[in-house]
């Protein structure tokens, strides 16, 4: 089936599409822009710049994808945003594109929610199967990795890294790096925990939750000395090769 576009809406020259591409009312189109088979824009969506969007996602009204970063020292640069598969970005999300600064992409991989008025800033890199609930922002150069879920109203500072199968509550803010498993809440959110809703749900079994629970609990507990002791290492060791095993992929 060829991509169906509604006459109301915009295409620049350069837009390209994919197969069974629905294209809404009122959308505008500028830029290079490639979107494959299978994606529908509902209405009223803004999709500009050097974006690349991948098979079945679906974004909703009044979403404004690939747009100038909200960063004083961007200066026009010609970076970039790639967008996976079987994503659903709902009603008003904002994803700005990448900036000098961080590596000239902001990149979204595959299987993630973006629930309403959610926005991703310049050069975010964002894995699989997260979550992002009402009114999440993401400043620039946040990494999230797989399996997170975000409550809403909750903002996450520049630079900040979020672990596999982490919760964050909502109304919270994170100012630093969240670790796998974890589930933090707060205004200067603090780790409160493990995730072990998530982790249950994600079918760990029982020897894998009380390593993960041992592992937590060195960092929690301050068992360690992290200006001094090399066990830290040993422990970040621990954690990825679970979550490499469990996810399938190498997480760094």
């Amino acid at each position: 089936m060829t991509s169906l576009i509604h006459p109301s809406s915009s295409l620049s020259k350069s837009v390209k599409l994919g197969y069974n591409v629905k294209v809404g009312p009122f959308c505008n189109l500028d830029g290079n822009i490639t979107i494959d088979d299978g994606t529908e824009l509902k209405s009223h969506i803004s999709i500009s710049g050097n974006t690349t969007i991948g098979k079945n996602n679906i974004f909703y009204p009044f979403s404004n994808i690939g747009c100038d970063p909200q960063d004083l020292k961007f200066s026009g640069e010609d970076s970039f945003l790639e967008i996976g598969n079987s994503n659903t970005f709902r009603e008003n999300v904002t994803i700005s594109k990448g900036t000098k600064d961080g590596g000239m992409i902001t990149s979204i991989k595959d299987n993630n929610l973006f629930m309403t008025g959610v926005h991703i800033a310049h050069d975010c890199k964002i894995n699989n199967n997260n979550i992002f609930v009402n009114q999440v922002t993401l400043g620039g150069h946040v990494n999230i990795l797989d399996n997170v879920v975000i409550g809403g109203l909750s903002a996450v500072i520049q630079f900040v890294t979020i672990g596999s199968y982490s919760m964050i509550g909502g109304m919270s803010g994170i100012d630093k790096n969240v670790l796998p498993f974890s589930l933090a809440i707060g205004n200067r959110a603090k780790l409160r925990g493990l995730n072990l809703v998530g982790i249950r749900r994600n079918n760990f079994n029982k020897d894998e939750i009380n390593k993960i629970n041992s592992i937590h609990e060195s960092f929690i507990n301050k068992k360690i000395n992290f200006s001094t002791n090399d066990k830290v290492e040993t422990i970040f060791h621990e954690y990825k090769s679970i979550l490499n095993e469990k996810l399938g992929h190498i997480q760094k």
